[in-house]
């Protein structure tokens, strides 16, 4: 490894932690940064160079990206905490047939038919939306990471059970990778260390015939040990 550091984006809620501690522990001496970036620009930065890869949702133009499925993230709905929804565990769509909800610009759901209704203020960004939740203007679906981003006392979420869940991708551009990317796309596929490049040659097998005289060595020592006399035996003579 080199002295270079390697960019890691990621969007709002995502959790790069984990591998940000892989990656320090398997090398130290190579930097790995962490940069937030917008929702609508995740791919664009890795397409322009910005970073070099990055944690991202789909819905999104990952034209010229290879991506790398993570995980699907819940989708819940945010209601203040005395709302008539918190009073459940989990809800359906039909839970919020005919509910209030709001829809920011930077909506990362992509819910074809999604429930409720709409109101026509469309705040700008998901926080905004969210302070507009705790006024009461309606209730608001998220992945439940953003939900546990922007967390406040007043609010509570809830999962839809029957909602489309949220993928997040690890998108990185197409064709050869530099190492550093390639050391990375090892440790997010679960590559144990050792099993990368320059791993050592494992020892050669022994020959049946070397087997059988080990295991004769050893039974000649075992009968060695077990003849052996001890104190009383030899005060005898």
């Amino acid at each position: 490894m080199t002295s270079q550091s390697l960019t890691l984006g990621y969007v709002p809620g995502g959790t790069p932690a984990k591998w940000a501690r892989i990656w320090a522990e398997r090398h130290p001496g190579v930097p790995l940064e962490l940069v937030g970036v917008a929702t609508a620009d995740a791919a664009a930065a890795v397409r322009d160079g910005d970073v070099d890869v990055a944690l991202l949702r789909l819905p999104a133009d990952t034209s010229g990206l290879a991506v790398i499925p993570l995980y699907e993230e819940t989708t819940v709905v945010v209601v203040p905490t005395d709302h008539v929804l918190s009073a459940a565990d989990e809800l359906t769509t039909a839970d919020l047939d005919g509910e209030p909800t709001l829809l920011p610009l930077d909506d990362v759901v992509a819910w074809v038919d999604a429930p409720g209704n709409p109101v026509d203020h469309r705040p700008e960004t998901t926080k905004d939306a969210i302070e507009l939740v705790a006024a009461g203007m309606g209730a608001l679906i998220v992945p439940q990471s953003l939900a546990r981003l922007y967390h406040r006392k007043d609010l509570t979420y809830r999962p839809i059970v029957d909602a489309p869940t949220c993928p997040v991708v690890l998108a990185f551009p197409e064709g050869p990778q530099p190492e550093l990317v390639e050391e990375f796309i090892g440790i997010v596929r679960g590559r144990k260390p050792g099993s990368s490049r320059g791993q050592a040659q494992p020892a050669p097998k022994r020959t049946a015939r070397e087997k059988t005289l080990a295991k004769q060595a050893a039974r000649a020592a075992a009968g060695k040990v077990a003849r052996k006399p001890g104190r009383a035996q030899r005060g005898r003579r």
